[in-house]
């Protein structure tokens, strides 16, 4: 009986060293595959059971990417990954050892650059693959400065945050930040695209991801007059609810909320690459003095929009503070561009999430937004833009003189003298010299 017991412990002792030697072998297994398209890359995704090491090459003749995964395995479906408007033909799979080696036939060469990702409150442990479509050469053209285009519409840069991989906070049922915040963006784009003097340009213009510093990148790519980041994140407490407008805090964030909001955008960045400011050609003094002006100028015209739009905001959903708040975003940090962010509600937040779902709540959301912006500028119009010229042609006087009279002024500015009489609500002909006229635009 003894002698049994033994034998079957041994038994059992074998068989457990077997599954953990299984287990060793086979550490991670690659159960999902997950792809996101951007105008400038693919973006891979591999959803592991475990961490796995990799390494990645190229081969050429014909173009493929290989994939190698230390001692995992794979469960997932690959011919159900959409690759058709990607630059991957096809993924194979097969086994180097205890190797996984993933193969990607491409359409055409492109640069990949891997990592890997650690699990957080939404996934598990990722591999991630972003394949870069290769950059065309271009011969430098001698040629003069670009002068500035007289005329030229305001550009305002709209960033719905999150995307992709990154779906931004979570509501009840399911309704995600990314979703909701692209609605509003494109709809603030539609509004601004059908006034005249105003060109909205999206950072994103569809469910992929860009790094934090890739989207003041892409505003400044843009020549963007105004950065407006659009976002309608969560907490970890549900009852928290309300709107807000944030502007960038030189002494960080103005409050527990504002810091915790701050750390939870930044950390996204992790995901991505950086961009930053250039002034490697400029002494540490000059340097330190235009960076400074810059920023006192934009930092300016930032809380000048941002109070507009908080203003009509309140008129119809609750604020989380009766001011504009400030923190540390990383997305506001551009020195050269006027930067707000404007957070929409609480996703997690079930009464708040009910209505930022409704088309009729994003619209009303975007004009409240589109409202602000236009309200600034046509106040503060930057110059050679068209709503400058109309705001100058609106605001142009003559100073009556000896010798003038309406007839005359209004010959001489090419406006009927029925305009003329009505622009400076005169009820006769008779004018005084010193007395200051508005022109009518002609």
């Amino acid at each position: 009986m003894q002698l049994l017991k033994l034998r079957n412990l041994c038994c059992c002792f074998i068989a457990f060293c077997l599954l953990l030697c299984g287990s060793y072998l086979h550490a991670a297994d690659v159960k999902n595959v997950r792809i996101w398209l951007a105008p400038d890359h693919a973006r891979l995704v591999f959803d592991m059971t475990g961490p796995a090491s990799h390494k990645v090459f190229t081969l050429s003749g014909p173009d493929r990417i290989v994939l190698d995964v230390n001692k995992a395995s794979i469960s997932a479906d690959l011919t159900k990954v959409g690759l058709d408007k990607s630059p991957v033909q096809r993924i194979r799979s097969g086994k180097n050892g205890d190797t996984l080696r993933l193969v990607l036939d491409l359409k055409r060469a492109v640069r990949p650059k891997s990592f890997e990702l650690k699990p957080n409150q939404k996934y598990g442990h990722r591999l991630v693959l972003d394949l870069y479509e290769k950059e065309k050469v271009k011969k430098p053209v001698k040629s003069a400065l670009p002068k500035p285009v007289a005329g030229r519409d305001i550009i305002v840069a709209i960033d719905a945050g999150h995307g992709g991989e990154d779906p931004g906070a979570i509501g009840p049922g399911r309704v995600r930040e990314k979703v909701v915040v692209f609605a509003i963006a494109k709809e603030l784009k539609r509004l601004l695209d059908r006034t005249p003097g105003y060109k909205g340009q999206l950072t994103r213009t569809g469910d992929y991801y860009i790094s934090l510093r890739g989207r003041t990148k892409a505003a400044r790519k843009q020549n963007a007059d105004l950065f407006v980041s659009i976002h309608a994140d969560g907490f970890k407490d549900k009852r928290a609810r309300g709107a807000s407008v944030w502007v960038l805090s030189s002494r960080g964030a103005s409050s527990e909320m504002g810091r915790w909001l701050a750390r939870k955008e930044n950390s996204a960045d992790l995901i991505g690459g950086v961009g930053s400011v250039s002034l490697e050609d400029k002494d540490d003094v000059l340097a330190s003095v235009l960076l400074d002006m810059s920023m006192t100028a934009s930092r300016e015209d930032s809380r000048s929009v941002a109070k507009q739009i908080h203003s009509n905001i309140r008129r119809f959903a609750k604020m989380h503070k009766p001011h504009v708040e400030q923190a540390g975003f990383a997305v506001l940090k551009s020195p050269d561009i006027p930067s707000i962010l404007v957070e929409t509600g609480f996703i997690t937040n079930p009464g708040e999430a009910a209505k930022l779902k409704t088309k009729s709540y994003q619209k009303k959301m975007a004009n409240a937004i589109y409202q602000g912006i236009t309200q600034h500028f046509s106040r503060k119009p930057p110059a050679l833009t068209y709503i400058a010229q109309r705001k100058a042609e609106n605001n142009k006087t003559h100073k009556v003189v000896s010798g003038d009279t309406l007839s005359v002024i209004a010959s001489r500015n090419g406006v009927s003298l029925s305009a003329l009489r009505k622009a400076n609500n005169l009820k006769s002909d008779r004018i005084k010299v010193g007395q200051v006229l508005r022109i009518p635009k002609s």
